[in-house]
């Protein structure tokens, strides 16, 4: 790591502090002065605009903007992989110069509005963050397209003017949608990054009917700047410093002191320890990153088959979406306009109902191929547990700082969450003394780039998915399946299955924004809650972790455990089925979901 951090680290990491620190100040403030600072949610809303567009510039830097695959850039054949490289960079950076050129179209509408954001500073001084981020980022993508320094430079400002003057020019302008429609897939299939794509095909579709571009930023804007999402980082950089500390070891061994030592004990615990972290840290990946090296020797002591531990730890990661606060089940309260303190206790059974499902039926508590020395591990112990208990307090009060502030209305979603990280950073920091500068500075350029990189998705993917609302296609879909379907079985059953698919091909994020919209006036047209809906999406998008080619999980726990693709990805189809069939049991079971929101209601 540079000694001093980059100008995108600096920028996205300061908005993410500030971020933490401007909510702390208002809750501290408003008993003493009746109120805190002026218009403070608009600025903490705002500082994630900023978070959103440097943490994509970070993401991109470090290798991490998420695509549907390397696809033809790991052929075998050098010649096809390169040409394959060099077309997915340079289309994402005309493509990003497009955006650019959209989103000061957007901020020239600003202009003349004047609007102040607080403190003498103008709204579009922030907005400008947009074109700006995007001109980074089309720059960098083509540059990677040569090796010299001089050339890479001048390419990757050469595709970004290309794009920002084609899309300058034609702003407002009737293009026909089937070569965009046709340079997209292939550009997609070449490995450029999603958010591209995407926000190209919104470029596309309005270009198609003839309307300003400048709806593909709005979108952008109105998504990163929405009250409830500053909840996402803040509640993601709680993992991450807790993933970065001591804190999985002490879970580890409470868990393991409750359980056992042996083969079952061991199962039962690190497939609720996975669910746990994933929760809180926002993504299965940093799961299996941050556990898969204390797990696997844990369950390989107890006699366990190292492939079936592979296996567990790879697919018990993705069961923490369902947990608060996990950042789609966020995601899913603010798309569907459904309060997020009703989506955390909706979460929690249907959570523990889909472990049960995956330990039973996928396979993992079975006795066969367990080694002997699993009968001689240390059972569960009353007096170990709770010392472990005792070393692991501050870990064990997190989700009663996040979940506990939050429903007893105490605090809003972003105050609970800058509540829960600066809790993560005390705690780590003064109580066990694990969390120094360089770790600290770690987990908030991971977060950025983390955030960054899901924002920057689920802005373009919103654009899109305005676009098909304006349309009709909702309202078209709804008629389509009610002739289709006639009755509710018969569409639960093709949803999941549609999901299942979906969450297969699609990055969870972008599914939550694209597909929700779409589904959920289907959902309700066939009397299902919406609280109960979202519950159903999570759950099955879960079995999305573990399908190629957007399955990360297997890509993740390839790289951790170095076991080949092929090798990780047969072995979790046991826990696809299990998944499948706790989904199916939550869909045909809605008290599952509604009962703890409609208890806590009364």
């Amino acid at each position: 790591m540079r000694r001093f951090p980059a100008l995108d680290e600096f920028i996205a990491s300061a908005a993410l502090a500030l971020m933490t620190l401007i909510p702390l100040i208002e809750i501290a403030l408003r008993p003493l002065h009746g109120k805190g600072i002026t218009n403070a949610p608009m600025i903490v809303q705002h500082l994630g605009l900023a978070l959103a567009m440097f943490g994509a510039v970070l993401a991109e830097r470090g290798g991490h903007l998420t695509a549907l695959g390397s696809g033809f850039a790991t052929a075998s054949n050098p010649r096809l992989a390169r040409a394959s490289t060099l077309f997915a960079k340079g289309s994402a950076a005309i493509l990003a110069g497009m955006l650019a050129a959209a989103s000061w179209s957007f901020v020239a509408s600003e202009l003349e509005a004047g609007r102040e954001l607080a403190y003498g500073i103008p709204v579009w001084a922030i907005q400008a963050l947009m074109p700006a981020g995007f001109v980074i980022l089309g720059v960098k993508l083509g540059s990677r397209c040569a090796s010299l320094f001089v050339v890479r430079l001048a390419i990757g400002v050469a595709l970004t003017a290309a794009g920002f003057a084609f899309a300058w020019y034609f702003d407002g302008a009737s293009l026909p949608l089937l070569p965009f429609g046709l340079w997209l897939l292939a550009a997609l299939l070449a490995g450029a990054p999603i958010f591209a794509v995407l926000g190209g095909l919104a470029l596309a579709l309005f270009w198609s009917e003839g309307q300003p571009l400048a709806s593909v930023p709005l979108s952008h804007y109105q998504i990163t700047v929405n009250p409830s999402l500053p909840a996402l980082p803040l509640f993601t950089l709680a993992g991450l410093v807790f993933a970065r500390s001591g804190a999985a070891g002490r879970l580890g061994t409470l868990f393991t002191a409750c359980f056992g030592g042996g083969a079952t004990g061991t199962v039962i615990a690190a497939a609720l320890l996975c669910s746990f972290f994933t929760a809180f840290t926002g993504g299965s990946g940093v799961t299996i990153l941050a556990l898969g090296g204390l797990l696997l020797p844990l369950l390989k002591d107890a006699g366990f088959p190292e492939r079936r531990g592979i296996s567990l730890v790879t697919s018990a990661s993705a069961l923490g979406v369902l947990l608060a606060p996990s950042v789609p089940l966020i995601m899913y309260a603010i798309i569907a306009r459904v309060p997020i303190n009703t989506m955390f206790l909706a979460g929690i059974v249907p959570a523990l109902v889909m472990v049960v499902f995956l330990l039973i039926f996928g396979g993992y508590l079975r006795k066969d191929g367990v080694a002997p020395l699993a009968e001689n591990r240390p059972k569960a112990d009353l007096g170990a547990a709770l010392a472990a208990a005792w070393a692991a307090r501050w870990e064990i009060l997190a989700p009663v700082v996040a979940i506990g502030s939050l429903v007893s209305g105490i605090a809003t979603p972003t105050e609970s969450a800058a509540l829960t990280a600066a809790y993560a950073l005390i705690t780590q920091a003064f109580a066990h003394r694990e969390l120094d500068w360089p770790t600290l500075r770690r987990c908030l350029a991971d977060c950025a780039q983390v955030i960054g990189g899901v924002m920057v998705i689920l802005g373009m993917a919103l654009g899109l998915t305005n676009y098909l609302v304006d349309a009709g296609i909702p309202d078209a879909a709804v008629e389509w399946v009610q002739q289709a379907l006639p009755n509710k079985f018969a569409f639960m059953v093709a949803l999941n299955i549609f999901l299942f698919a979906a969450g297969a091909l699609m990055e969870i994020y972008a599914a939550i924004v694209v597909l929700v919209p779409l589904l959920l006036p289907v959902a309700i047209s066939y009397g299902i809650d919406p609280v109960h809906f979202g519950v159903i999406f999570l759950a099955v998008m879960e079995m999305g972790f573990l399908c190629p080619p957007a399955g990360m999980n297997i890509f993740f726990a390839s790289a951790m455990f170095r076991k080949p693709i092929r090798e990780i990805a047969v072995s979790v189809l046991p826990a696809l089925l299990a998944i499948f069939l706790g989904a199916l049991a939550i869909s045909w079971m809605p008290w599952l979901a509604t009962g703890l929101p409609e208890l806590f209601a009364r």
